[in-house]
């Protein structure tokens, strides 16, 4: 009984996180609708948490529900003139501060590559084979949440 106490705990507290999260992505992506849906993505593909600080092989970590690099601590610290330990905090803890990053990073590697692909890309890594299989599984993961269609141009009325 115990156990599916805590189990029910859990689902709960997992079910008002990914509320908390959608919010927070609806929020960052400032009324666009093709930025919530690459924001989804991005979510659906680093399946992090609010807390979630994971280790990588290279001595930087993930951290929080989009899973933001470490290695953007600094810049991200530098930029809104704070100590990096803030930023490192709130892009842990904080879900609303870890999708404005998000989408932060997402938008300067549009800026950058004029590319949507290319920017889903550098979002998670400056080598261009990984770039390219993290893209090819974040649109599997968009047409997951979004249906085929989800790459076709909207119809226009007549």
């Amino acid at each position: 009984m115990a156990m599916m106490l805590a189990s029910s705990a859990r689902a709960r507290r997992s079910a008002h996180e990914e509320v908390t999260i959608g919010h927070c992505i609806r929020q960052a992506a400032g009324g666009k609708p093709w930025l919530e849906k690459t924001l989804w993505g991005l979510r659906d593909q680093e399946a992090g948490w609010i807390g979630a600080e994971v280790a990588n092989s290279n001595g930087t970590h993930d951290l929080g529900p989009l899973q933001i690099n470490s290695w953007w601590v600094g810049k991200i610290a530098q930029r809104l003139r704070q100590p990096p330990q803030n930023v490192h905090q709130w892009l842990r803890y904080d879900a609303c501060f870890n999708a404005a990053a998000a989408r932060w990073i997402f938008l300067s590697g549009i800026s950058v590559t004029h590319d949507y692909w290319k920017a889903i890309g550098v979002y998670h890594s400056p080598t261009e084979w990984r770039q390219t299989q993290y893209a090819a599984s974040v649109a599997n993961h968009l047409r997951r949440r979004y249906g085929l269609g989800i790459f076709r141009p909207p119809e226009v009325p007549h």
